[in-house]
């Protein structure tokens, strides 16, 4: 039996939706939560994502400023910038879109940010938060993984889970949410002896390597649920053949007609789909969710900021 696709899109659309009703009610109380994008540099992608941010501040009723720096900016210059959005109080979230050019130290930039407007989750102190279980903000993807499976009502508790990849971004705090929720984890990667077998324990397993397609049907038990963070392009009709099912071969080579590249995660849909229950599908799954939550913690910094109560 083939497994189920966790349709990321449709539990986005619903978390957007709930934002955007609780800031209609802040806004009717003069009160409106802001986002500010930093950009530094002209990395297309990093371009995209930022637009695709301020897009959603817009759509769902959030102040929104972008602030787009030269490529030559410096670490102090960058650090002046923090400060002043520190201090203005219409601004409850600054997200500096990663990864910065190399002369700028990006440590000191993450911990120069408020940690009361860190909506990436990325400040030691709120990373600290999260460690002790403290009312904190967490990174925006591992947070939407939790969403999704809470709203396709999939079990944490007692589960054991494997999160395969150690990132700041992901990984690391992909394991604590979990923990959190009373799951058993292991926390692997690309040394872990025997990674296959390790993936196997997993009621829930998480692929966040940055690996095309490294994550295949001997990685999983049957019937695991498999949550897929891959990012990865691919641009050539052999990688296509090599890691998509047949019904997908059409509409991909489609997209590298059009785009020169194709989108898929770090799981081999060929091989994982007749093994686990439930599989999130790159586009559509985990990446929708990373902008909701972005929205999101937003929504609650503004709140807690304010001292009222947060939503969810």
């Amino acid at each position: 039996m083939a497994a189920q696709l966790l349709n990321g899109l449709e539990v986005a659309q619903r978390i957007k939706e709930s934002v955007a009703a609780r800031v209609g009610e802040m806004v009717r109380a003069r009160i409106k939560p802001g986002l500010a994008a930093v950009l530094v540099g002209d990395n297309p992608a990093s371009k995209l994502y930022v637009n695709s941010k301020v897009k959603s501040c817009q759509d769902l009723g959030l102040h929104s400023e972008i602030y787009q720096l030269s490529a030559n900016t410096t670490t102090d210059q960058l650090l002046s910038l923090i400060k002043d959005l520190n201090q203005r109080n219409e601004i409850d979230g600054i997200l500096v879109q990663l990864p910065l050019p190399p002369q700028i130290e990006t440590r000191t930039i993450i911990e120069a940010v408020d940690p009361a407007k860190d909506v990436d989750g990325f400040n030691p102190v709120n990373v600290g938060r999260l460690v002790r279980g403290e009312e904190s903000l967490v990174a925006c993807t591992p947070l939407g993984i939790i969403e999704l499976l809470d709203a396709y009502q999939i079990p944490i508790a007692g589960a054991q889970a494997v999160v395969i990849g150690r990132s700041d971004i992901v990984g690391k705090p992909m394991a604590l949410l979990l923990l959190h929720r009373h799951a058993t984890v292991t926390i692997s990667h690309s040394r872990t002896r025997d990674l296959a077998a390790i993936a196997r324990q997993a009621d829930i397993l998480i692929a966040a390597l940055g690996r095309a397609g490294m994550i295949t049907g001997e990685y999983v038990r049957e019937g695991a649920v498999v949550i897929d963070v891959g990012m990865n392009k691919l641009t050539t009709e052999e990688e296509i053949d090599r890691i998509l099912p047949r019904s997908e071969h059409a509409k991909r080579l489609e997209d590298l007609r059009k785009r020169g590249y194709t989108l898929v995660g770090d799981v081999e849909p060929r091989s994982v789909l007749g093994r686990a229950s439930w599989l999130t599908p790159v586009p559509g799954g985990v990446g929708p969710l990373t902008i909701a939550m972005l929205m999101k913690n937003t929504l609650r910094a503004a709140e807690l900021r304010r001292g009222m109560k947060a939503e969810g």
